[in-house]
């Protein structure tokens, strides 16, 4: 009873380690897939990024070692149980899948790293080149600002286009209200009585207006003259 309770602590404290390690691994696996994405990658490793990357290979190795050990011990268990085949059946497969991400971002490193060194060779090149034939460099530079011009004449044109568009709408629209309009005043004219029913309602419309004005004028005199 003594040795399988020893045997249980022993492969709690190496699953807690194992656990422990992991995440290590995976806040370090996230330092390191930063590097990748500076703006400006060195030329080489940096000291922080070597760093990273040796912790970072100690942590597997570490957790390779505790794993074994949970191997031991789980094969020298007369009856071990599921569970902790399964718990040690994923820590294997936790690890795996480290190691695969730690080659994966050195892959993506190096190749980032590869075309940032590329590009910069191509533009000491170019700069190199024009330092030794300034005439060229010249001839570049005009170039580059005619390709400038063009695209600005391009952006004004399109501008101007859609300006136009817009008038063409607004024309064909008044055209349409016109339109309406007028077949609105036709058919008034052809209905019988509807322009001295208009009539009517516009003289009434006056009417109310005076009537309206008289009372208010009325009131703003009696206010004055009792104030």
């Amino acid at each position: 009873m003594a040795a399988t309770t020893s045997s249980t602590q022993g492969w709690a404290q190496l699953r807690q380690q194992a656990r422990s390690l992991e995440t290590q691994t995976e806040m370090l696996l996230h330092t390191y897939a930063q590097f990748s994405n500076q703006t400006n990658i060195p030329p080489k490793p940096t000291e922080e990024e070597r760093h990273t990357e040796t912790r970072l290979r100690e942590l597997l190795d570490k957790r390779e070692s505790v794993i074994s050990h949970l191997t031991r011990l789980l094969t020298s268990d007369p009856s071990p149980s599921a569970l902790k085949q399964n718990n040690l059946s994923l820590l294997r497969d936790k690890l795996s899948d480290h190691r695969r991400d730690l080659s994966r971002l050195r892959s993506t490193l190096e190749s980032a790293r590869t075309r940032a060194n590329l590009l910069g060779s191509v533009r000491d090149d170019i700069s190199a080149y024009r330092a030794a034939n300034p005439e060229q460099g010249e001839a570049d530079y005009m170039l580059d600002e005619r390709g400038r011009l063009d695209r600005s004449h391009d952006v004004a044109d399109s501008v101007l286009s859609q300006a136009y568009a817009v008038q063409d709408s607004f024309a064909s629209q008044r055209e349409r209200l016109a339109h309406i309009n007028r077949r609105i005043t036709l058919a008034a004219s052809q209905v019988p009585g509807i322009n001295t029913l208009i009539t009517r309602i516009s003289a009434r419309k006056r009417r109310d207006g005076i009537i309206m004005g008289s009372f208010i004028a009325f009131c703003f005199l009696m206010f004055w003259f009792f104030s």
